[in-house]
């Protein structure tokens, strides 16, 4: 079904207006430096926020019965042998290893525990959000090293009558707290094969697809 241009002009709104800020142009002609293609490492990267439903290995040295494979509750928590209803969400993948092994101190000496996100889904500051004219607009989990032509496969491509080059990515700076806007090429990308369109994607990141008016 063709979405019309006034729905993706307001679904474009209401994503800018997410991080409350107000938005300032991208650096750089409003562009964003080439990705390559495939990553050098494809785990989770060690800022990854642990969110609800997220998959997770706690790894106990010496220790292998404390450790466990668990799902994160949808109210945030976790249980392990000897741990009972530990948060979990909000926290890094180290976070949560440290918070583990205070607790299993009192009943081994010196613990070493590791945890590991075997399926991360992502907090919603964690997901990339792609709205507008695509075969599927939605929100994907950030995969470490994830890039746009990874996200553009993950939601179908662009739809018959998307505006590809007329693409936005919408920014929250973390540093400054301000929102910034970087121009895509995303029809550039999947229809001509320009690797210098293959950006690399931040956790957070909203994509807005225009649709043409011809």
């Amino acid at each position: 079904m063709r979405v019309s241009a006034k729905l993706i002009l307001a679904l474009g709104g209401s994503a800018v207006a997410l991080a409350g800020c107000a938005s300032t142009r991208g650096p750089a002609g409003n562009s964003l430096p080439a990705a390559t293609f495939v990553a050098g490492a494809e785990e989770v990267g060690e800022n990854y926020i642990i969110g609800a439903s997220d998959e997770i290995t706690v790894f106990v040295w010496r220790n292998p019965e404390l450790g466990a494979k668990v799902q994160v509750r949808p109210d945030g928590r976790i249980t392990t042998p000897l741990i009972t209803d530990m948060v979990a969400v909000g926290k890094t993948p180290a976070q949560l290893a440290e918070d583990i092994r205070r607790v299993l101190n009192q009943y081994i000496e010196e613990p070493l525990v590791s945890v590991m996100v075997d399926r991360p889904l992502g907090t919603f500051s964690q997901q990339i959000r792609i709205v507008g004219a695509t075969e599927r607009p939605a929100s994907i989990p950030y995969r470490a090293n994830m890039t746009l032509l990874d996200a553009m496969i993950a939601v179908g491509g662009l739809s018959q009558h998307a505006a590809g080059d007329r693409a936005r990515l919408v920014r929250h700076d973390r540093t400054t707290g301000a929102q910034r806007e970087y121009d895509l090429k995303i029809a550039r990308l999947l229809k001509r094969g320009d690797t210098s369109a293959n950006v690399r994607l931040e956790p957070g990141d909203v994509i807005i697809i225009p649709e043409s008016m011809f």
